[in-house]
């Protein structure tokens, strides 16, 4: 089968214009703060601050602002974010220096790395900031509220609106990328049933009636060379309907079901989303069961990157004597949960797939969480080879 082109070899085009434009923001960040220290008194204190501000920055704005694959786990841009509030508040609130020109990027960082009910409220507190230090001659500028508080605003959906784009950016080349890896699965499965259905069924035809020709006894007593060249040739086409059968076999066993989870775990990565999994060292089950969780896997990342805003996705796998359980959770879900009115590729052909398998099927929306469960017998569809 001919592999398409993996839509993954690249960056995404927006991501590399997001990414360019945030360069250019905090460039601007910089030259902004340097007009703002190039206006205070010039002191020992102001050099020191201001040096320590434009060295610092830039890693802090760029550890928060990158978009995927760049992107730093959420733990660390919390971490990045109190120390940008420490530098972006310090000169203001301990030296009463007019760095105004940060509040907006702060405002921004907020937005990015805060949940959107913690954010907002937040980002809007240090926008009004701002002007409140103003009008209490807290810090001497000569800047009007209105003009600081618009200056905020615009700088702080500027950054928002260009990292988001990257994000979506990232967001929507994954899912490109794992829609093109279904459709290579699915290509995949129709040609094995093609192969069993069309090649193995001729394959077969020919082993009987060669085994008949064989058992007919009309063969001439002369006839030893063609009777030895046709028992040969039944011979053939049994092992080759035997290699047949081995190849549009489902796929199964650990090989199989680690090539799914290291490409979720790619496309997610990719997406912005942390991923955590954990595995068991070992699994033993039956192809249909590995076949039924490679599907569910596949479905599962597909409703993570289409339906939800997620930051955070763990997947466990875990197998006893008598199971095998999958669980993908993740955050940032919709109200409702996503594609149960499809047929084949919902949530209502998931449970299709495991129910046919003897399985359970659980998918619930709580918290703002979405959990998928399937489990299924081990042993389970394992049919008499003929």
């Amino acid at each position: 089968m001919r592999r398409p082109a993996r839509l993954g070899a690249g960056a995404p085009q927006g991501s590399g214009v997001a990414f360019g434009a945030l360069i250019i923001l905090v460039i601007g960040s910089l030259a902004l703060v340097a007009l703002d220290v190039a206006a205070s008194p010039l002191g020992r204190r102001t050099v020191v601050a201001g040096l320590t501000v434009l060295v610092l920055m830039p890693a802090l704005m760029l550890g928060q602002y990158a978009p995927p694959p760049y992107r730093l786990p959420y733990r660390w841009r919390w971490g990045l974010l109190l120390v940008q509030a420490v530098l972006t508040y310090l000169p203001l609130l301990l030296f009463h220096y007019r760095w105004l020109s940060l509040l907006g990027f702060l405002a921004g960082a907020v937005l990015l790395t805060l949940p959107p009910g913690t954010s907002v409220p937040l980002a809007l507190a240090v926008g009004a900031s701002g002007p409140l230090l103003a009008t209490t001659g807290f810090i001497d500028t000569d800047r009007s509220a209105l003009g600081i508080l618009l200056g905020t605003a615009i700088t702080a959906t500027t950054v928002f609106a260009v990292a988001h784009l990257a994000l979506l950016a990232a967001r929507l080349h994954s899912s490109s990328e794992h829609a093109a890896h279904l459709a290579e699965q699915r290509e995949r499965a129709r040609m094995q049933q093609d192969l069993h259905d069309l090649v193995g069924s001729s394959l077969a035809a020919i082993t009987l009636q060669g085994e008949t020709a064989l058992r007919g006894g009309g063969a001439p007593a002369g006839s030893g060379q063609e009777r030895a060249a046709l028992t040969e040739i039944v011979a053939l086409s049994r092992r080759l309907h035997d290699d047949v059968r081995s190849i549009s076999r489902p796929d199964g066993g650990d090989l199989a079901l680690s090539e799914e989870l290291t490409h979720a775990q790619r496309v997610l990565t990719a997406s912005g989303v942390e991923v955590r999994t954990v595995l068991p060292p070992r699994i033993e089950a039956a192809p249909a069961v590995v076949g039924c969780m490679r599907f569910v896997l596949r479905e599962a990342v597909g409703n993570v990157l289409q339906h939800s805003r997620a930051t955070h996705c763990s997947i466990t796998l875990r197998t006893d004597g008598t199971a095998v359980r999958l669980t993908v959770r993740n955050d940032g879900a919709e109200a409702a949960p996503p594609g149960s009115g499809r047929h084949g590729t919902g949530l209502a052909g998931l449970s299709g797939r495991v129910l046919a398998l003897g399985g359970k099927f659980t998918a619930e929306a709580e918290n703002g969480a979405f959990t998928l469960t399937a489990t299924v017998p081990r042993t389970e569809a394992v049919a008499p080879r003929p």
